[in-house]
């Protein structure tokens, strides 16, 4: 057997465990909301102690539910843009690149550094696929792609609540100026929710500090001319059978509540 691969990130970096270890739990139950063989064989490979994180069951429902969300929005783009660009931002170990079927799109996934190393023991380059070892929030990486004129999806999945709203203003203009039209989805936290979540246990574990957080997803688009709120999308939306009675009457109750509704979203910009 090989060696497992040894996971060794700063606190921040940490996080993305959380999101991969609930997507390997969840696939692994019958009928699961996102099936991800690839979280599993990950998960299976990696030296490193999941349990300490903690996961609850809540958690590993809403990983499911926002990759899955996430996967469909990035399906519909790529059904009206075949041969357009996807830039996937703090990818983590991932695999929505395998999970939808890019047919002749580019895909890019970015993270830091140490993560792409990691990466790489998984991942493999080809012609249309690519990895960028970059902090987010040093902008010049966005130089480094040249779309061509061709459409530009971006995914930022819970990665915005780690940076500052400077920081994430910053990044929104200059994929605004350098893919003028592209796409952004994106998770979201309201400002309750960003100043409470460090008492998640993962969150916790790994020490990482969420910093963002946006009541109204609208307010966004004063940043600049142009930028237009597509879809707002709440847990609550998520009508599965996966879920079962006790979550989804849970989601439909918070859902009238309106600080648990928008305590966390998905978010869909023109920019």
């Amino acid at each position: 057997m090989a060696d497992k691969a040894k996971v060794t990130l700063t606190e921040e970096m940490e996080t993305l465990l959380i999101p991969l270890y609930s997507k390997a739990v969840g696939s692994r139950q019958p009928n699961p909301i996102l099936e991800d063989k690839k979280a599993e064989e990950i998960v299976a490979s990696v030296d490193y102690d999941f349990g300490k994180l903690k996961t609850p069951t809540k958690t590993v429902v809403m990983m499911s539910l926002r990759a899955r969300k996430l996967d469909d929005d990035t399906r519909a783009f790529l059904a009206r843009h075949p041969n357009g660009v996807v830039l996937h931002l703090g990818c983590g170990l991932d695999s929505r690149c395998l999970r939808v079927d890019r047919g002749q799109a580019d895909w890019i996934d970015l993270d830091m550094p140490q993560v792409i190393d990691l990466r790489r023991h998984f991942y493999t380059e080809d012609d249309h696929y690519h990895m960028i070892g970059s902090s987010v929030t040093d902008l010049a990486w966005i130089d480094s792609i040249d779309a061509d004129g061709r459409p530009v999806l971006v995914v930022a999945e819970g990665l915005l609540m780690y940076l500052s709203e400077v920081d994430v203003k910053a990044l929104v203009l200059k994929l605004k100026e350098r893919f003028p039209h592209c796409e952004m989805v994106a998770d979201v936290f309201s400002v309750l929710t960003a100043r409470s979540v460090g008492g998640h246990p993962g969150i916790q574990q790994t020490g990482a500090h969420v910093q963002w957080g946006i009541d109204n997803a609208r307010d966004m688009e004063q940043w600049a001319d142009g930028i237009r709120l597509q879809e707002e999308w709440f847990f609550g939306d998520a009508a599965l059978d996966q879920l079962g009675l006790g979550y989804r009457l849970a989601f439909r109750l918070s859902g009238l509540i309106p600080a648990a509704r928008i305590a966390h979203r998905i978010v869909h910009f023109t920019l």
